[in-house]
């Protein structure tokens, strides 16, 4: 089975496809973005890009993933080290407590900001509506949202 993580063609021999690509990543691949949340696909912990849309990699077989792009949050930073601007921004905005939410915030931020780089507060919120924070972080990951609209802003006008 190949597949591209962060750019590498890596090739996944011995797997059953039922493998969850969550245990992959973290287990087999030392890939510490995503996160165990709670196994089921519903508090985003584990949210990964799957050909640029996000998706939860605790509930994703290997055979879903086959022939496919994955990118996980070790994988948004360019080569020459610079951070995206939604990684900037919850840098810049101290958008995370415990941090175990941010892995999800960041890449579902990430391909809602792709997808419309001008999208409204209600639009940012009923995204992330289903990534859970249980320290209450949330004003600070919209502020990190605002923050990475205008990093975005500010490459494409350069």
């Amino acid at each position: 089975m190949k597949i591209t993580i962060n750019g590498r063609l890596t090739s996944l021999k011995d797997l059953p496809p039922d493998t969850p690509l969550l245990y992959i990543l973290r287990n087999d691949l030392a890939l510490n973005g995503p996160k165990y949340g709670c196994g089921l696909g519903e508090c985003g912990a584990c949210t990964v890009l799957i050909d640029g849309v996000a998706a939860r990699s605790c509930s994703i077989p290997l055979s879903g993933v086959e022939g496919k792009t994955v990118t996980t949050l070790e994988g948004l930073t360019s080569p020459e080290g610079k951070l995206h601007p939604v990684q900037q921004g919850f840098i810049d905005e101290q958008a995370a407590q415990c941090g175990y939410c941010t892995n999800g915030m960041i890449m579902t931020l990430v391909a809602l900001l792709k997808r419309n780089p001008q999208a409204t507060q209600k639009e940012i919120r009923d995204e992330l509506a289903y990534n859970l924070c249980r320290c209450g972080t949330h004003l600070e990951i919209m502020r990190a949202a605002e923050k990475a609209k205008q990093l975005i802003a500010e490459q494409v006008a350069s």
